[in-house]
């Protein structure tokens, strides 16, 4: 196995499923989390990339956030959509990206994703409140690299 699939197991994969659509129900954003092994380039750079690559920029108000964990690398990055970075103060994510990154030094990698997409749920609702004909824009499911 890789360290990949060893990185969280199927039950906790579950679990950061369902953190996505709790935090989405709060938020007419999109969360996605996307885990590899390594990457030759910075966190933030190779984030973009995969967000690029998962057309996270099919939103309609262009709101999609993602979380990126470089397994190998102790990497982490959170990124949003132009349509939040347009809304939101330079430092947005940071409390978020230290809850996250204050349990993954205590191992507890679901913990760490749990909350953050918990907390960026919460953010996200104050810029871009649930509507109730909001829908499911971007697949809830982990992906892999």
């Amino acid at each position: 196995m890789s360290k990949v699939e060893d990185f969280l197991s199927p039950e906790e994969e579950n679990e950061i499923v369902q953190a996505i659509s709790q935090a989405e129900r709060n938020t007419s954003g999109e969360i996605r989390v996307h885990i590899e092994d390594h990457t030759e380039k910075p966190p933030l750079e190779r984030a973009q990339e995969v967000f690029n690559f998962l057309g996270m920029y099919n939103t309609s108000m262009r709101n999609g956030v993602l979380f990126y964990v470089g397994v190998s690398d102790h990497a982490f990055a959170i990124i949003g959509d132009e349509g939040i970075h347009k809304m939101v103060e330079e430092d947005f994510w940071d409390c978020t990206k230290d809850t996250v990154i204050s349990h993954f030094k205590e191992n507890k990698y679901k913990e760490g994703l749990v909350s953050g997409i918990l907390r960026a749920g919460e953010r996200l609702k104050q810029y871009f409140p649930f509507e109730n004909d909001d829908t499911n824009e971007l697949s809830n499911e982990i992906s892999k690299g």
